[in-house]
């Protein structure tokens, strides 16, 4: 058996709150950066072996220190990467300012899909195909290797949810991943035979403040 952990970024520097998706120029925050190194504090005590992250910098960011701490190098894998999203550079993260903005209501038709960007069941797709090739690339390492994929909240939701055999349709105040959390998927079997047999939740950083002037 080998365990994937799925690794949510930092809080990113954001102070005017607006849905930054895959928009460039969005680094982690100050205390981004310490919850990323309280991540690497929990997942180094870890056989951890293989490391792979979202190309966007607060993921490649969140990566580092783990990466230091192993001696590792970061694999960049573009199935990490956030859910493509019509709204981006918008300030309707959480639906605030939504009703400032007219011309987005378009995108709201069909929550189910959703309508506003890439569709649920291609992201949850396309990370638990990262995250089995990541499984791959630990157990060619040796016997107990585990490997950590950094990426976003979305996806990784959107990967436990169908993992968990639950409609990927959800209400995002109810998501169970916080900033630099560790959902780890343990796998069982071979290649495409390979299923999550186990799953477990952390929260490494909790025990720091939250920021001011930033966002998710």
């Amino acid at each position: 058996m080998v365990t994937v952990h799925l690794l949510r970024h930092g809080e990113v520097f954001n102070p005017t709150h607006v849905l930054y998706g895959r928009l460039p120029g969005f680094r982690l925050s100050e205390l981004g950066e310490r919850q990323a190194q309280a991540a690497a504090d929990y997942l180094a005590r870890r056989p951890v072996r293989y490391l792979a992250c979202s190309p966007l910098e607060r993921a490649r960011q969140t990566a580092r220190p783990l990466a230091e701490a192993l001696g590792l190098e970061v694999a960049v894998d573009e199935r990490l990467i956030e859910a493509a999203n019509h709204l981006e550079g918008h300030p309707v993260a959480g639906g605030q300012g939504l009703m400032r903005h007219p011309e987005l209501f378009k995108y709201y038709r069909n929550p189910f899909r959703p309508s506003w960007g890439e569709p649920y069941a291609q992201v949850a797709a396309r990370v638990l195909a990262a995250a089995r090739a990541a499984r791959e690339a630990a157990a060619a390492l040796g016997d107990g290797a585990e490997a950590v994929c950094v990426s976003h909240q979305l996806p990784i939701v959107a990967a436990r949810r169908l993992v968990e055999g639950r409609r990927l349709f959800h209400d995002p105040r109810r998501r169970q991943c916080a900033l630099a959390s560790v959902t780890s998927f343990t796998f069982d079997g071979d290649g495409a035979r390979a299923r999550v047999v186990r799953l477990a939740y952390a929260e490494p950083a909790a025990a720091l403040p939250r920021g001011t002037g930033a966002g998710a």
